[in-house]
């Protein structure tokens, strides 16, 4: 789409709106930008003039954003941090450009982080950014170009990707494992369990799929599977987690299936690649999603076979 060049204020204005709206002050704001109070007033009303209403409510000497303001600023502050993040991205990588990507932690630093060698050997030229997250988020207002996203296949304003399944199996330290000496699902009531809060139904879900009835499934909360499998391997309690995000934990011993002979199950929940729709095209993307997926039927394929 062509931009047209009558919607767009200076960059001047913008940003001294910009530091306005956060400041809450055009006299912050002036101290920020390096400029007089009065020549920030003045950005400020040519801005309005532009858009033809007021971005703040003047209150003798104080300023405050109008309901307009607020959500004009919250745009504008998004578009100011993907220019500034893209202008940063081609200075550091004016070749072949970078990726903003956001991560789930555990399944960044357990299996995308060890295989990103690979996609660099072959696209040499790409810079991949990586921030966490642990939930959506509104890719309008967030300066990232794509998500590994788990769950159902709905991310309103996002276009997904299936990357892989998964399975989960309750795991413990062998000391815990040794006391309950577990049989059958029901004993794991015996042991604390251990709650991710990203998953909060996922323990109660499971023990109904195993003929179990709870009304609820105490334990205590951990925000992210890597401490969760911690505090497992120490000993604190049974953990639902991902096999293949504890693989090393299983083969090294550390870690136990609490019901070892019970037959696996896999999650209704899978992984996906999230992004916006108006970053499909963009290079560094279409880059990343090939090679994702194809390294994610790779690893599904071998984990058929072990």
């Amino acid at each position: 789409m062509q931009l047209s060049r009558r919607f767009l204020p200076p960059m001047s204005l913008l940003c001294a709106f910009e530091a306005s709206a956060r400041l809450q002050s055009f006299t912050a704001a002036a101290a920020e930008l390096h400029l007089t109070q009065s020549a920030v007033s003045r950005q400020i009303r040519a801005l309005e003039e532009r858009l033809g209403t007021e971005l703040f409510v003047r209150e003798r000497q104080t300023v405050r954003l109008s309901p307009a303001g607020q959500a004009y600023a919250q745009e504008i502050r998004a578009a100011l941090l993907r220019i500034s993040n893209a202008t940063l991205g081609f200075r550091t990588n004016p070749q072949g450009g970078s990726l903003n990507l956001a991560i789930l932690p555990t399944f960044g630093t357990r299996w995308l982080a060890p295989r990103l060698p690979q996609f660099f050997s072959a696209h040499p030229g790409i810079t991949i950014n990586l921030t966490t997250r642990l939930s959506q988020f509104d890719f309008q207002l967030e300066a990232v170009d794509a998500g590994i996203h788990f769950g159902l296949p709905h991310w309103p304003g996002a276009e997904l990707e299936f990357l892989m399944s998964e399975t989960v199996v309750p795991a413990c330290s062998p000391a815990v494992y040794a006391q309950h000496q577990f049989a059958q699902p029901q004993d794991l009531l015996r042991a604390p369990l251990l709650h991710l809060t990203s998953r909060p139904e996922a323990w109660r879900r499971w023990l109904e799929l195993q003929g179990c009835q709870v009304s609820e499934a105490a334990g205590m909360l951990f925000d992210q599977f890597a401490t969760a499998a911690q505090a497992a391997t120490a000993g604190v309690g049974v953990a639902l987690l991902p096999k293949f995000l504890i693989a090393r934990e299983l083969e090294n011993g550390d870690l136990v299936r609490a019901l070892p002979e019970l037959p696996e199950l896999e999650s209704v929940e899978r992984y996906y690649l999230a992004w916006p729709t108006s970053r499909t095209a963009y290079p560094p993307l279409q880059a990343f999603r090939s090679w994702l997926k194809t390294a994610a039927q790779e690893f599904t394929q071998q984990h058929a076979k072990a």
